[in-house]
């Protein structure tokens, strides 16, 4: 398999400074087959390069998730895509009620776990992750669930490895993640809603002195549905000292926790109880140096250019205002008049 992430045992992926380049060369450059699974596949250009890759007699599988919870049908258009072209397409496994999972096995050898879909805005606007493995283990372990998904049946992980999934242990490994810190926790994800990994967070704070800089998503881009929980949790860690910060320029979608500086946790789930309880996500954990190191630059910078969230009853209402009037401009155009 001729692969740029073929020299080393991980390699990371970091949006949008790496752009859509490494999935379309990986994607370009397969040998024998590629199982990928999506909670969101609308990217153009990845769809064409899968097309081709079954036309150039690549084994191609690809499994895509039906519909959010909210009963948006992102995939439709791939799924039909796909299918005049004849490329085997299924929908996720429907045990799951969301297969949030952004994953794929590049000629049995090779693993990519993301947070990021393969939608245009995952490579420009977010920022999102990527690990890369080729480690044997790993991608047989991808691959052992991507193919017990495809065909409905059981997969059991091993009882040891660095990959987390959920529906399991998820939640709990991820606290246990959380308490092996000694000295600091660095963290990037949308939204902080579940009790017991806050609990985890704001247990590291007080009792142990553990560091904590956290980032969310700013109020505004919080859904409707889970808003007011979203802004309860950020309110717990500021009432115990976890100040969180909103990005600046750049949209948030990472599910990244960085550990004293040496231990890596990146996933597709969110701190959400839904994550953890329903649907089929997929993390790892890992200790790269050079990859830590390069994630620890990204989020120092990111937190220099972050910005600490009001989240007093005042400070909420002013940012979602501040949004509602952004929107309307945008629709409206610098004419005034609605745009087409």
């Amino acid at each position: 398999m001729e692969s740029m992430f073929e020299d080393a045992v991980h390699h990371l992926i970091v949006q949008p400074d790496d752009g859509i380049d490494p999935i379309l060369k990986t994607l370009d450059g397969a040998k024998k087959s590629l199982d990928i699974k999506m909670f969101q596949f609308t990217d153009p250009i990845l769809i064409e390069a899968v097309i081709s890759a079954h036309k150039r007699g690549i084994k191609v599988r690809v499994m895509l998730n039906p519909s959010r919870f909210t009963g948006e049908h992102d995939n439709d258009e791939a799924f039909k895509v796909f299918k005049h072209a004849k490329v085997p397409v299924e929908e996720t496994n429907p045990k799951y009620p969301i297969t949030h999972e952004k994953s794929m096995v590049v000629d049995g050898k090779q693993a990519f776990i993301m947070s990021l879909n393969w939608a245009p805005k995952y490579f420009g606007e977010t920022r999102d992750y990527g690990l890369v493995t080729n480690d044997p283990a790993e991608v047989a372990e991808v691959a052992a669930c991507f193919e017990a998904d495809w065909n409905r049946t059981e997969f059991t992980p091993p009882p040891i490895s660095n990959l987390i999934w959920s529906v399991g242990k998820a939640r709990q490994e991820v606290i246990d993640f959380i308490n092996g810190a000694e000295k600091s926790l660095f963290i990037q994800h949308e939204k902080y809603v579940d009790t017991p990994v806050i609990e985890a967070l704001v247990h590291m704070k007080m009792k142990k002195g553990v560091k904590v800089h956290a980032m969310a998503l700013p109020v505004h881009s919080l859904r409707d549905f889970y808003r007011l929980d979203g802004i309860a949790g950020l309110r717990l860690l500021e009432d115990l000292g976890i100040h969180t910060h909103k990005l600046h320029g750049t949209h948030l979608h990472a599910k990244l926790i960085l550990a004293d500086k040496h231990r890596a946790l990146l996933s597709s789930f969110n701190i959400y109880p839904k994550c953890f309880n329903e649907r089929r996500e997929l993390g790892i954990r890992f200790t790269d140096p050079h990859l830590i190191k390069r994630l620890v630059e990204i989020f120092e910078k990111d937190w220099e250019n972050s910005k600490p969230m009001d989240l007093s009853d005042e400070g909420i209402q002013a940012d979602l205002e501040k949004s509602a009037a952004k929107k309307l401009a945008e629709s409206h155009g610098e004419s005034g008049s609605p745009k087409s």
